[in-house]
């Protein structure tokens, strides 16, 4: 089952559905969330004109309460750093490169660090600064390296704490493709602070104006084709199966002694090749970015 929000003539919220992409949508009494918003209809519709919606625009499936951005990932890990000395440090490029022709590894630098193979590591970002699919995008003012990021994102509908991977897992509502955008510029020197990305990652995410309910992903999300389209071309067919860590897992670390509540959002982290760093293929002005992964959504921005 798909759902999607659009604003009302009246400035409220409709909720829609449809049991597949060929099926007609209809009006919905809630979305299959399973949980009530702790946002009024009157403020999501406000924040969504702030935003440029008008009556009929599809605008966010859902607004996050919070967001935590993972990465279960290594090769996204090893492909990204291997594309960001390419593009700001070039002579480390050439030297990383030389070392890996010789041990047949990657350069040792470019692997995540030894607690990501510990635990599911995250970081915390900015749940108010989410668009829906559509949206024009452009780069924050202090940045001229604008990237997109491909990943899936789930939303919880129960509350957790202390959960085991097996309760954890049961409490996803609904799932949606996620766009984090980031500047990369701004990005390492903001993680070498030893506090994580800040203004880097927190300007602008997106997701897609379509979310799923987690019976028709959960069991398969990591063997759902993805495309990257750019200017009508597709750049990369993104690959989530190696994923080191279950959501199951990567929600139980969240919970533990500390409690989550319906509403909260997660992403998985990039996926591999999801992201033009890693395929060195940078979006500017005038560009026509499309993320997809069958069965979940589609997300679409014009960069500006």
């Amino acid at each position: 089952m798909e759902f999607r929000r659009r604003m009302a003539d009246t400035g409220s919220i409709v909720v829609e559905a449809r049991g597949g992409p060929d099926q007609e949508w209809t009006e919905s009494a809630a979305t299959t969330l399973g949980y009530s918003s702790p946002f009024t209809d009157a403020w999501e519709a406000g924040q969504a004109a702030e935003r440029g919606a008008e009556a009929g625009s599809v605008v966010l499936p859902f607004q996050p309460l919070s967001f935590r951005d993972f990465m279960i990932f290594e090769q996204h890990n090893i492909n990204a750093a291997r594309g960001w000395v390419r593009r700001f440090r070039p002579g480390l490029a050439r030297f990383a490169k030389g070392v890996e022709l010789v041990t047949r590894k990657p350069f040792p630098a470019f692997r995540p660090k030894p607690l990501w193979y510990r635990v599911p590591t995250y970081y915390m970002s900015n749940a108010s600064t989410f668009v829906p699919s559509g949206t024009p995008v452009t780069a924050p003012p202090y940045s001229t390296a604008l990237d997109y990021e491909l990943e899936l994102a789930f939303v919880l509908n129960a509350p957790l704490y202390n959960a085991t991977p097996e309760e954890a897992v049961k409490a996803i509502g609904a799932f949606a493709v996620l766009c984090d955008f980031s500047a990369r510029d701004v990005q390492i020197p903001e993680m070498s602070s030893n506090f994580g990305p800040q203004k880097s990652k927190h300007f602008l995410t997106s997701l897609s104006s379509t979310a799923v309910e987690a019976a028709d992903v959960v069991d398969r999300w990591s063997t759902l084709p993805s495309r990257v389209t750019l200017n009508g071309e597709v750049i990369a067919r993104p690959d989530a199966s190696s994923a080191r860590w279950t959501l199951g897992e990567m929600l139980a670390h969240s919970s533990a002694g500390e409690r989550l509540y319906p509403g909260e959002l997660f992403a998985t982290g990039t996926y591999v090749n999801g992201c033009g760093m890693e395929i060195n293929k940078w979006i500017a002005p005038g560009d026509s970015l499309r993320l997809e992964i069958e069965g979940v959504g589609v997300i679409e921005h014009d960069i500006i």
